[in-house]
């Protein structure tokens, strides 16, 4: 498969730890383009069969504060699933696996801006979804744990992350298709600097709903969606909006 994540996110405000204003004055604007492959190799493993992926994010971020602003386009932190195992068993798919991501690829420690993150993390990964009625009902999710390792040029480590996504979305005639989606995100440890908790732990929530739209043009998917942050805490809070595309490429296995 080929797919394409295009994403534009506007927050007008930056919370703390009580989900409070944390930077009175804060903008933060982002655009975001991510293609991805995935690829079944049709290798059996542990019953099912083996898939792989890769995507690289290229992106644009500007942030305005009272004291300071700035802009930065470049690419963010690579996501790599070398090796998952994919099932599928009438109206249900699964799957599970690690994934991977590299640090950015442009980074200063005293920059203001930096695209992506500086240092390497993982997350096991696990994601379902069920197609009851001929797949004119679909329910989706996915759950990642993240693991993140410290940056090496300021000795910063952010703490396990959880998240889950998931969407219910319903078919309408033979091509259109209207539903919601969101997701739910909980930093579940504290960020470390030198091994010392920074502040409160600087612990991040977020919870998110919107609706979407898919439509299909023969074996390809056109996505529109828009996601809206509430229960924020040490995080932005805004709204992002989604343009995604999907296709097969080659033929699909007998």
């Amino acid at each position: 498969m080929f797919l394409e994540f295009n994403a534009a996110y506007i927050a007008n405000g930056l919370t703390d730890s009580q989900g409070h204003s944390a930077v009175p004055g804060f903008h933060f604007r982002l655009g975001a383009c991510a293609p991805k492959i995935a690829h079944n190799w049709g290798v059996k493993v542990l019953g099912g069969t083996l898939v792989s992926s890769a995507a690289i994010p290229f992106l644009y971020e500007s942030i305005t504060t009272p004291g300071a602003a700035g802009t930065k386009t470049g690419f963010g932190n690579a996501d790599l699933t070398i090796a998952a195992v994919a099932y599928a068993k009438r109206d249900w798919h699964w799957y599970y696996g690690f994934e991977y991501f590299l640090p950015g690829l442009s980074y200063a420690k005293n920059n203001f801006i930096n695209i992506g993150q500086h240092n390497v993390a993982y997350a096991p990964s696990a994601a379902f979804t069920y197609l009851p009625h001929r797949g004119s009902l679909e329910l989706s999710s996915k759950f990642q744990y993240f693991f993140n390792g410290p940056d090496s040029s300021t000795h910063y480590q952010s703490g396990r992350e959880f998240l889950w996504e998931y969407d219910a979305i319903k078919r309408i005639g033979r091509r259109l298709s209207i539903g919601g989606n969101g997701f739910f995100y909980r930093q579940v440890s504290n960020d470390l600097q030198n091994g010392l908790i920074v502040g409160d732990g600087h612990r991040g929530r977020a919870l998110a709903i919107g609706p979407q739209i898919k439509y299909h043009v023969g074996h390809c998917a056109f996505i529109a969606k828009y996601e809206k942050d509430a229960l924020v805490e040490n995080r932005p809070i805004g709204g992002t909006f989604w343009l995604q595309f999907g296709m097969p490429l080659g033929r699909p296995r007998e």
